[in-house]
């Protein structure tokens, strides 16, 4: 892949959750969701995540598994299926893991998902289901069109099933890409959030529901009020279905830089989005952000800024926390 591309932010830039999985009981979910009451908490001043998670080449796309133990994300490191390039990286993008013991341990070297996940081609965007059963990303070939795929595996298997094309009820002629995985509670169904288009034409947020076992169950839809003349996408919903985070380049960005992380409300999930409004210091900064990620437990937000931001090179992996307070 040419230099140009692997320094642009599209490959490379948000998608979902709404309720605890069908495992816990009604007691874990109220709990889980009276729990959410962010309305007064803060963002801490973002940590970058240094080695062995970031390195010298692109780091992207991040996803936390529920458990917060497994880090999934997109990378051109040397390692992967690609052609190793001069400048230390390779010509195309993995989807890497990286592990750790306990929440309070560092994160383990980042391993390669390796085939049939990962090909010779482009793989980003990795979205977990709750249970660890669905993973869905996106694979485009050189600068072309993006299309989004689902792997599944057994949950006593850590293996992943060749990976099939979500069809034609997410995916077109147009991009589509950064998936993000709502699950429903009790229904067993979820809707996957993504984004259609091509930037740096306008991009879009899309959601179509989806069963358990990673099935469509009709055509995606345009999410109502969150959409603007610019790009919209790689979206990131808390699991109760009341908040959510992307990125966009529409006008209000902190010190001018294009692109920053926007965030919308709702009282609840048949209410419609409140108008966004950007995310702020201390997670945006002058510089640009994308690809937003946030933890099951609504608490810790990953995502990514460039090389101008700090770090070791090219679009970089950083966390921020917020507090719990009352509503």
């Amino acid at each position: 892949m040419a230099s140009a591309l692997a320094r642009r932010p599209f490959p490379l830039i948000p998608l979902a959750l709404l309720a605890a999985c069908n495992t816990e009981t009604s007691t874990e979910r109220v709990v889980g969701i009276q729990a959410m009451s962010f309305a007064n908490s803060e963002w801490s001043e973002p940590v970058h995540l240094d080695t062995p998670v970031n390195s010298p080449c692109q780091e992207q796309t991040p996803t936390l598994s529920k458990d917060e133990l497994a880090l999934y994300f997109m990378s051109n490191r040397q390692g992967g299926l690609g052609n190793d390039t001069p400048d230390g990286c390779q010509d195309s993008f993995d989807l890497w893991v990286a592990t750790r013991a306990s929440r309070d341990d560092p994160w383990d070297t980042p391993v390669n998902l390796g085939s049939p996940v990962n090909t010779s081609d482009n793989e980003a965007g990795p979205a977990l289901s709750p249970d660890g059963r669905l993973l869905f990303f996106y694979r485009w070939v050189g600068t072309g069109q993006r299309d989004i795929y689902v792997s599944r595996r057994d949950p006593n298997d850590l293996g992943w099933e060749t990976p099939v094309s979500l069809g034609p009820d997410v995916n077109t002629t147009n991009s589509e890409a950064g998936p993000t995985f709502l699950k429903h509670a009790g229904d067993g169904d979820g809707t996957l959030y993504f984004f259609r288009g091509d930037p740096p034409i306008t991009t879009d947020l899309y959601a179509v529901r989806i069963t358990n076992d990673g099935e469509t169950l009709g055509p995606a839809v345009a999410v109502p009020g969150l959409n603007s003349t610019v790009e919209d996408n790689h979206a990131s919903v808390r699991r109760d279905g009341r908040e959510i985070f992307f990125n966009s380049r529409r006008p209000g960005a902190v010190g001018g830089a294009g692109f920053d992380i926007w965030v919308a409300t709702r009282e609840n999930v048949h209410d419609p989005w409140s108008t966004p409004v950007n995310l702020g210091e201390p997670v945006n900064s002058r510089f640009a952000e994308f690809h937003p990620n946030l933890s099951f437990d609504g608490r810790t937000l990953l995502f990514i800024s460039g090389a101008a931001r700090g770090g070791l090179g090219g679009f970089d992996i950083w966390m921020s926390t917020r507090t719990v307070s009352g509503r």
